[in-house]
């Protein structure tokens, strides 16, 4: 996913102040509940995304959602939403947290079946792509699309690799489209 601009300037200066003052971990931890706020609630993201609705109202609203986050994290929502920037709230967090994981040496794993695979087949499977280091810390989402057919896709932070039935069947059909 791209993240725009706008969300990796709010995340790197919400990061350099959190080093700053220490607080990085806490924030962390919050900034996981706002990407999961905003993933859950379509209305919340339909409430920001509203042109019309006053800015006012907003804060309002927000700082009576977000009420047990500590004060820097309110004080980021409350920024975001005044320079009218609440449309990439999620997004913001989202850069945030990938920030800091990356700071820490986590990689980001995405695997996409068309079925459920065991542990062991994705141990082998992260094993022998050579795109995951050995010993290292890894953040490992699973998806199920059986759209794909079979195989698997794998994306280790911005490499790719598509083992997928459907991409084989499709290079298939081009070299005989070409032929």
């Amino acid at each position: 996913m791209l993240t725009s601009k706008v969300a990796k300037r709010y995340a790197q200066g919400l990061l350099d102040f959190t080093q700053e003052s220490g607080n990085t971990a806490s924030v962390f931890s919050e900034m996981k509940d706002v990407v999961k706020i905003m993933k859950e609630s379509k209305e919340l993201n339909a409430f920001f995304a509203t042109p019309f609705i006053d800015s006012k109202k907003k804060m309002a609203a927000a700082s009576e959602i977000f009420k047990g986050f500590s004060k820097v994290t309110q004080n980021l929502i409350t920024l975001v939403i005044r320079q009218g920037r609440e449309k990439e709230m999620r997004n913001i967090a989202q850069e945030f947290i990938n920030k800091v994981e990356d700071k820490q040496g986590i990689q980001r794993i995405t695997l996409t079946s068309a079925s459920e695979l065991s542990q062991n087949n994705i141990t082998e499977i992260l094993k022998s792509s050579g795109l995951v280091k050995e010993g290292s810390n890894f953040d490992l989402h699973t998806i199920i699309n059986p759209d794909i057919l079979g195989g698997y896709i794998l994306r280790v932070g911005d490499q790719q690799i598509d083992a997928s039935v459907k991409s084989k069947l499709n290079r298939i059909r081009k070299d005989f489209q070409l032929n």
